[in-house]
């Protein structure tokens, strides 16, 4: 191993001769990593991955790709890295989906923690008396559905919270917060972890929980990479359901639209009363709607008559609720189900059910990126926007955006909207949320695709649009998944008190700001200027 990690360096070391950076071989042979397994590449295809995201709009291509074998690997990396003279900058990257360029470091070394495919060893879900419940401990560059897989394996296991896809790495998501429509009951991802394995920024492996290193443990929960590279999270599991009865109804008054949506989120605080398990929507144009019903959600064994809807036109609303269910409870669903829907304010004759596996549920997205690769449609660039909007101004959110700035047009993709509860937050995440109890999530999930009436220029013109009539007409509304191009505005996403905090954390966990530097967070102190 000892003459190919030489051999390693020797390239490296040319490449960086080459560019005119001219770092120490022995620097290199460190950041090389004696420590496992690690492999450092400068294999083109390597890099080019390493390069792109799932978003589309840029291209950081780093100077080489570290391939960890474990975490003692990640932190000889960084800690290699942090004891340079150099300004050697280091990305972490799960699954790549991330959507401005997050992950990509141009000019430094980009962690690969996906184990390029290798199935990571795995420990076994335990039950744990004081927590009162099972938990799993999980690789950070883990796949969420190679989790859920696992844990229903070995026990019927499922964690608590979910992303809408699970295709997305732990630590990627728990960097961020994690949500879907469970989020209103349990609560997103990050507070379903009971503790964490970070390197920081100066190489350190630290554990943390809530009882032991708290900042860091809440400060890396939601906090985008910034403090270290998530490698290990202990996550709450409870048994699994078998299957889900799936529910979707439309709406062509906003108004009744959230009021049912807020109404259904609150039954979730009278602890063991009638709830649904799942509460999302959308927005889609009426025409479209009509004219292209048919979906993989719908079959022609579940027909629906829409002449309720024939004098509709602009904008609808479509609720999406689950109901999970097992053979023990099979028989009761359908009255539990009526019970609910009866409360409810939908148009008439617009209720679609259907009934499948919790898994094939949870996997969904998955079903439909496998239809859009095979047309040629996933590979494409992403141009999303993700705000949290408080409740309070979702009305004129909905009359400033979805019936003004896209005039009732809904194409391109999902645009999905959701109400949260504050309280299953926990305060002290770096995660950014309006400073209200009840909160939406309106994801424009579009994709800039060839040939489309909108492309990606329009796409994200639009979006700026979007962003400066909230900031006009005063919504308070908060991006998730940010992007803000100068630290100024990092600091109005954070607020004055929150920014100090979330800035004195990081110059204790990373003082060289040397961690995912893509966001542009964080300027490091000297940029590289050779690239």
């Amino acid at each position: 191993m000892a003459r190919c990690l030489v051999f390693m360096v020797f390239q490296i070391y040319c490449l960086i001769s080459t560019v005119g950076l001219p770092l120490e071989p022995a620097e290199l042979l460190q950041l090389g990593g004696d420590v496992g397994g690690g492999r450092l590449s400068t294999d083109p295809a390597d890099v080019l991955e390493a390069s792109r995201d799932f978003g589309g709009f840029t291209r950081g291509e780093p100077l080489a790709v570290y391939h960890p074998s474990g975490a003692g690997d990640v932190a000889a990396l960084v800690r290699a890295a942090y004891g340079s003279a150099r300004d050697i900058r280091v990305s972490a990257r799960g699954h790549g989906h991330s959507i401005r360029g997050q992950a990509q470091v141009a000019g430094g070394v980009v962690v690969d923690m996906s184990r390029g495919g290798k199935a990571p060893s795995r420990a076994l879900p335990v039950y744990s008396p004081e927590l009162g419940g099972h938990y799993v401990d999980v690789w950070g560059g883990e796949l969420w559905i190679d989790v859920l897989n696992w844990t229903l394996s070995h026990g019927g296991l499922a964690p608590r919270s979910w992303t809408d896809y699970l295709y997305l790495s732990v630590g990627g998501t728990l960097s961020n917060a994690g949500i879907s429509g469970q989020a209103f009951h349990h609560g997103p991802q990050i507070s379903n972890v009971y503790e964490l394995d970070v390197v920081t920024g100066k190489g350190e492996a630290v554990t943390c929980s809530e009882a032991k290193n708290p900042e860091l443990f809440f400060g890396a929960l939601g906090g985008l990479g910034q403090l270290g590279i998530i490698t290990r999270a202990r996550i709450a599991l409870e048994p699994a359901p078998r299957k889900v009865r799936w529910i979707r109804a439309l709406y062509s008054n906003f108004t009744e639209f959230t009021a049912d949506q807020e109404r259904l989120i609150s039954q979730s605080q009278h602890g063991g009363g009638r709830r649904f398990d799942y509460v999302e929507g959308f927005v889609v144009a009426a025409e479209g709607l009509i004219n292209n019903w048919r979906s993989s959600f719908f079959s022609p064994q579940n027909p629906v008559k829409l002449s309720s809807l024939k004098h509709h036109t602009g904008v609808l609303y479509c609720l999406e609720v689950t109901k999970n269910y097992d053979d023990s409870t099979a028989a009761t669903v359908d009255q539990e189900v009526d019970a609910l829907l009866g409360d409810l304010n939908f148009l008439p004759g617009t209720v679609f059910t259907t009934d499948l596996a919790y898994v094939d549920f949870l996997d969904r997205v998955h079903t439909a990126e496998l239809k859009l690769r095979g047309k040629g449609m996933w590979e494409v660039p992403h141009p999303w926007l993700n705000l949290f909007v408080p409740a309070s101004r979702i009305a004129d959110f909905d009359r400033g955006v979805f019936r003004g700035i896209l005039g009732s047009r809904t194409s391109g993709g999902p645009i999905l909207i959701y109400p949260m509860n504050k309280h299953k937050w926990d305060p002290r995440s770096s995660v950014v949320t309006p400073d209200e109890e009840v909160f939406y999530l309106v994801a424009f999930l579009r994709s800039a695709l060839p040939g489309a009436p909108q492309s990606l220029e329009a796409l994200a013109r639009q979006n700026r649009e979007i962003l400066d009539f909230c900031a006009e007409a005063g919504i308070g509304a908060r991006q998730y998944l940010p992007n803000h191009k100068s630290q100024p505005e990092w600091e109005a996403h954070f607020g004055e008190e929150r920014w100090a905090r979330f800035a004195g954390l990081k110059a204790q966990f990373d003082p060289r700001a040397m961690l995912a530097t893509g966001q542009g967070i964080f300027p490091p102190p000297a940029l590289l200027s050779d690239f």
